[in-house]
Order: structure tokens, then sequence, then C-alpha cells
């Protein structure tokens, strides 16, 4: 069984490998190398032939057993609330968002966290990792637990990654917003994400709405309906 899967997981140690090297060990010699536009480039290649092998690997590898029904009540249920949480987030991280650009540094230290920052300083990578354990919850089988996991892992530590080395950049300016920007989510300052919630619920009912027609997977909303 765990023979079947070895592609995928290959295909997986290669996208989260690769993704990690060219971010942070490799990318300064990378940048020296290749320029700004060349390593763009190459990083964009890498990183969508490493994407499609793991979605080649993901539908060869065998659907189940599952663990449990991933279409009950209480997993779809969980992993409505936690996608529309994932959505609220990544909608949130496009908001003034210091990581975005060294522009946005310039100063950072005398900002206090301001709506979706209140609740991580990493919102766009904790989506990801919120987005692969709901889909482990509906689909609980060793090749969602490899994909999901590794998606989880690659976010997870990518946020250690990216503190490091904005306090290697930046010094002062991220220690201070460290200090002031919870890293793992507080899930008390969610009402201070306001009116993105809103935009999250829109934008999750036609996320959901293309997966039905598009994979003939009932999500979210549509599972009520069935296939």
């Amino acid at each position: 069984m765990f023979d079947s899967h070895l592609p995928l997981a290959g295909a997986l140690a290669l996208f989260v490998g690769s993704h990690w090297l060219l971010s942070h060990p490799l990318r300064r010699a990378a940048l020296r190398a290749l320029g700004r536009n060349g390593f763009q480039i190459v990083y964009s290649v890498i990183a969508l032939a490493s994407l499609l092998l793991v979605v080649f690997t993901y539908k060869q590898a065998p659907a189940g057993p599952t663990l449990w029904d991933g279409t009950a009540a209480l997993p779809w249920l969980a992993t409505s609330l936690l996608t529309v949480l994932a959505m609220a987030l990544l909608l949130g991280s496009f908001v003034r968002n210091p990581a975005l650009g060294p522009r946005t540094m310039n100063g950072l230290s005398a900002m206090m966290p301001h709506g979706v920052f209140r609740v991580t300083r990493h919102p766009m990578l904790f989506a990801i990792a919120i987005w692969a354990v709901s889909h482990l919850l509906v689909a609980p089988s060793l090749r969602a637990l490899l994909l999901c996991g590794a998606m989880a892992l690659m976010a997870v530590g990518g946020a250690r990654a990216q503190d490091a080395k904005f306090v290697a950049l930046y010094d002062r300016e991220w220690r201070v917003w460290m200090r002031r920007a919870p890293f793992w989510p507080n899930l008390a300052a969610l009402p201070a994400l306001g009116w993105t919630w809103a935009a999250a619920v829109i934008a999750w009912g036609a996320v959901t709405t293309l997966h039905w027609y598009t994979a003939r997977i009932p999500a979210g909303a549509w599972a009520l309906f069935g296939d």
C-alpha cells in the first residue's frame, strides 16, 4: 500500500524542498547568478513543474481506504468553517501586508497590528495551513495526509523561515513587529477582520461553486444538494 504512494511522496518532497531551498538558503546565490528576472523565471518554472507532478502523482495514488466518512455532517461543517476562516485570512493578507514588499518595512516598528495582523503576522501562510487541515477532514486517506501534511508543513515552516529572514534583513523593525503581532493565530482577535468576513463568505461561495462544476465534488453549501 505504501509503495503505491511513493511517487506522490517524492513529488511532494521535490515541491516543498525546491520551494524552501529557492526561498531561503539558495535565494541570494541564485539572485546573484541569475538576476531578479532570471531568478523569478527559474523559480516559477520549477514551482509549476513540481506542482504539476504533485497533481499527476496524487491522481495516480489510491483514493482509499479512509479513516472516517468525510462526507458526514461533522467533517463537512468543520471543513466549511475552516475554509471560510482560511479565505478571510488570505483576503486580509493583501491589505497593508509588510511581508509583501521592502517599502512597507519603513516605520514598521512604530505601527500597531491592524486587521488580520492582530490574528497572525503570517495570514497568507496560515490560510494555506488551515486549508490543508480542512481538506484532510473530508478526505482522510493516506494520499490526502501526504498532500495536506506537506502543505501545512511548508506553510508553518515557511512562516518560521520568513521570520528569520526578515530579522536578518530588517532587524529591529521586524523584531518589534514580532512582539506585537502573534505567530500562531489568535482566535480571540478574529472580530478584528471586520468586513473581510463578508468578502470571505462571498469568495468561499464562488470557490465552492467552481469546485463543484470543475471537479464534480460538492463542497461547502453545495454538499447539501449532493452531486
